[in-house]
């Protein structure tokens, strides 16, 4: 690719923040989580007295990127939106909605008032694969903004933006152009509607070539709709998702619960906490649910509820690492009690949950591009150290945990246990492969988001591998009637005493016997003296 278009490339890497570090440094650190990747921000992007940046020998402002489906349905151009707009329905555009442009005013005093074109600003929707269309790649040229060489050549216009048209797709890249008049220092947009009829990832930017408008900013907004709702391409599938998790924890939920009332008198401390994952699974997928419901219907995300759905994630990942913290401990099974290491436990969850809560709100809450991808490294990466943290004191936990549980022939448990750290081993394989897939295909291979039709799959999987770490868990700790193969207080910390009151038994038993024996003695000694002196006293008598 030649000049200009590594530029538009190179721009629109700096943009989207691909996040390639981010995911190298997870697999550096065996980053291993349920981390739900869900995308920032809403479909209507605002824009709030920005500036323009310069690239080559243009100024640009990037104004949104999403991918878009094609539309089911045509819009009709005499339509005006009504309110609950209703009619889009089917429906796929970019609509622009009170865009104001304001240019200095040093700028403005220099033209002439009678003129009645004195500025031009460009908006520019491109599809990513035509994104070669923009520029002078096929006017040899390095240039952005049409120079009056090239004009001389017929093939742009001085002071525009260099589209090559596609005979076949002449309205692929799209222009809108606005122009300031005379000495105004403002102009507006006109209000319309980009119909979309093709599926693709779009960027939408404004830019002009005037080097007299540096300066100016751009004020209003823009609206993306796909045609089943206001969800991004990338998020849209993610609400069927979340639904079908909101199903799937509760029909786990529900065996759960069955189990409990069915043995409810041998439930021990550890199936509460269970108990707990699984509620907080289930109101998690329910807001995000909800949540992704509202934000396709309005466009954006509701406050209250993606505060609820945030927070119930953070909470959810960290009282779910604690659990496989203390159960590799061998809480409630080789101890009835952490001790003092207790406090350590409860810092690290304290401090998993405010940076996991943190990275859950930027990434959450916003507009779509405004998270950049130095940020998003510099949030996720106290986040991974921390799961680094856990999965090493996980494991070095289970390490002693079996020990333990060896030594002791406790076979059921160290049996139990075994199954355990086998699931643990592989949920662990399983996210570095899926970790390096991610690198390798869809950041390192995909920097412009092209693969955004399967791009939903990536938080789909963390979610999902937690769920079945969850299953696995409560197969392994399911209520019984026969509670004794993973209690402390049934097997394993009693072993010892009950040795030892066999032991005191026996001792008492022989210490009985003997003392019986030497009373049976002394009771014959004294028999034998009474009939001597018995013997005697008859003798005297006769003798009388």
């Amino acid at each position: 690719m030649m000049g200009n278009n590594r530029e538009f490339i190179c721009l629109s890497y700096d943009l989207i923040g691909n996040g390639y570090f981010q995911k190298l440094t997870f697999v550096v650190l065996i980053y291993f989580s349920c981390f739900a990747i869900n995308q920032v921000g809403a479909s209507i992007h605002e824009y709030q007295n920005q500036s323009f940046f310069r690239r080559s020998n243009s100024f640009f402002f990037h104004g949104g990127s999403e991918g878009l489906y094609a539309s089911k349905l045509h819009l009709d151009p005499d339509k005006k939106p009504s309110p609950e707009e209703n009619h889009l329905n089917g429906k796929s555009f970019i609509r622009f909605e009170s865009i104001t442009f304001r240019r200095p005013k040093e700028s403005a005093e220099k033209k002439n008032e009678m003129q009645q074109k004195t500025g031009l600003v460009e908006a520019i929707i491109v599809e990513v694969k035509d994104r070669e269309k923009i520029g002078g790649s096929y006017l040899h040229s390095a240039a952005i903004c049409c120079t009056p060489d090239l004009s001389k050549e017929g093939s742009c216009n001085v002071g525009e933006v260099i589209i090559h048209q596609d005979p076949n797709y002449p309205y692929n890249p799209q222009r809108i152009q606005t122009f300031f008049e005379g000495k105004t220092e403002e102009t507006t947009m006109v209000l319309q509607t980009v119909e979309i009829n093709h599926t693709g990832m779009y960027y939408l930017y404004f830019m002009f070539c005037d080097p007299e408008l540096m300066g100016t900013t751009i004020s209003g907004r823009t609206v993306w709709r796909n045609p089943e709702g206001y969800l991004p391409g990338k998020m849209a599938p993610l609400m069927t998702y979340f639904g079908l998790m909101s199903l799937a924890y509760l029909g786990l939920g529900l065996v759960w619960f069955l189990w409990s009332v069915q043995y409810w008198k041998d439930i021990i401390q550890l199936q509460y906490h269970i108990t707990a994952v699984i509620g907080l699974g289930m109101c998690e997928m329910a807001l995000w649910y909800f949540e992704y419901a509202n934000f396709n219907a309005t466009g954006n995300r509701p406050m209250g509820i993606t505060l609820w759905a945030v927070t119930f994630t953070a909470v959810k990942k960290t009282v779910s690492r604690l659990l496989l913290l203390v159960v590799s401990m061998g809480y409630g099974v080789v101890r009835p009690t952490l001790g003092g290491v207790i406090f350590k436990v409860l810092l690290l969850g304290l401090t998993y949950f405010v940076f996991s809560e943190a990275l859950g709100l930027v990434e959450n809450l916003g507009n779509i591009d405004d998270l950049t991808g130095k940020a998003r490294l510099f949030l996720v990466l106290p986040v991974s150290l921390l799961d680094a943290c856990f999965i090493i004191w996980i494991f070095s936990a289970l390490s002693q945990t079996l020990e333990k549980l060896q030594i002791r022939r406790s076979m059921a448990k160290f049996a139990l246990y075994r199954k355990f750290t086998n699931s643990l081993a592989i949920s662990v394989l399983l996210s570095i492969a899926w970790v390096g897939y991610e690198v390798l295909y869809f950041n390192a291979a995909d920097p412009l988001s092209e693969l955004w039709q399967r791009a939903w799959i990536i938080p789909a999987f963390w979610n999902l591998l937690a769920f079945v770490l969850l299953v696995v868990i409560c197969s392994l700790w399911a209520p019984s009637n026969n509670p004794t193969r993973y209690a402390y207080s049934e097997e394993t910390g009693d072993e010892l005493e009950e040795e030892g009151i066999s032991l005191t038994s026996s001792s008492v038993l022989l210490a009985g016997e003997s003392a019986n024996k030497q009373l049976e003695r002394k009771e014959r000694r004294a028999s034998n003296a009474d009939l001597f002196r018995l013997g005697e006293e008859v003798e005297e008598d006769k003798r009388e």
